[in-house]
């Protein structure tokens, strides 16, 4: 008995090593095939990816959940190009910036450090746009440094306190034990077919559109770092939300919510249509048959509401 179970344990340990080894090798072909897009900035220390282009008033546009910086440039940041400067952030912990807190940076804290960053690019005010997580970050910005926005974009936001619980993924990836075992696993084995089934859930009832994965690099979202750090961020929200939530009243910039009346993930009528209620002079509009994705399926509609944003701002 003794025997068999130490040939077992045996068993495990050699295929957590081959995990290991097989999830470094695949983050380092990932890193080598989706490079950062932008450059670098050291914020204090903290090492920020942006990407810049364009010229004319500032936006700053912030991913959601396990994103990063090429989400915002398959088709939203071009077309914004054309008529703004436009600075596109990953988060801490994805893409290529910088973890600065163990226990998951707060939608705080990464406000603070993306607004830290955009000023360093010598943006002191610029409008700023986010989708799903990204909207958390965004109101969050707005709520505790309303010196340095002009204007809120919120696409498909995580706003209202919810009651469905955590996912199991994150809530097992967000622990130690999960980081350790679980995602060297995932990393390692997870196949092509299972990543581009979990795309299109996320853009459902549309697809991913043609040249989107190809673009967007999923498999950086599947390096363990990124996926603990995600998960810590997941696992934390609801209670940053709750406690941001009560100050919605105090937001005094123009704001423009953008929603898809089929979004599954974040749900229309929970979160965009009471969040309205809360925030003074906030317009809505909503998408018919748009999914969670509005930033790549609709994109034109949402740089339209970064076009009204601007106008009530004065900025156009």
């Amino acid at each position: 008995m003794l025997r068999a179970g130490i040939v077992v344990l045996v068993l495990l340990a050699i295929v957590w090593g081959v995990a290991i080894w097989r999830a470094t090798a695949n983050e380092s072909r990932t890193e080598a095939a989706f490079p950062p897009e932008g450059q670098i900035l050291d914020v204090d220390g903290i090492a920020v990816h942006a990407v810049v282009m364009g010229a004319g008033p500032d936006v700053v546009l912030i991913h959601g959940s396990s994103g990063n910086t090429r989400d915002m440039t398959f088709a939203l940041a071009p077309i914004l190009a054309d008529n703004y400067r436009v600075i596109v952030f990953d988060r801490p912990g994805l893409g290529y910036s910088e973890r600065f807190n163990s226990d998951g940076e707060t939608i705080v804290e990464q406000a603070e450090i993306l607004q830290r960053a955009a000023a360093q690019l010598g943006a002191e005010k610029p409008i700023v746009a986010g989708q799903s997580y990204g909207g958390s970050v965004s109101l969050a910005w707005a709520v505790t440094r309303p010196e340095n926005i002009s204007a809120l974009v919120l696409i498909a936001p995580a706003a209202i306190p919810w009651e469905t619980p955590l996912d199991t993924f994150n809530t097992i990836g967000s622990t130690s034990a999960g980081n350790a075992l679980a995602l060297p696993l995932i990393s390692a084995y997870v196949p092509d077919w299972y990543v581009s089934k979990a795309l299109d859930r996320v853009f459902a009832p549309q697809k991913a559109p043609e040249g989107y994965a190809e673009h967007f690099g999923p498999e950086l979202s599947m390096r363990r770092a990124s996926m603990h750090a995600n998960a810590k961020h997941r696992a934390n929200l609801l209670a940053e939300v709750t406690a941001l939530e009560p100050r919605y009243g105090e937001i005094a910039v123009p704001t423009e919510i953008i929603h898809g009346t089929a979004d599954t993930t974040v749900k229309l009528e929970w979160h965009s249509r009471r969040l309205i209620e809360q925030i003074p002079g906030a317009e809505l509009v909503e998408l018919e048959g748009i999914g969670h994705m509005p930033q790549i399926v609709a994109a034109p509609e949402v740089a339209a509401a970064i076009d009204r944003a601007a106008e009530r701002a004065g900025l156009r």
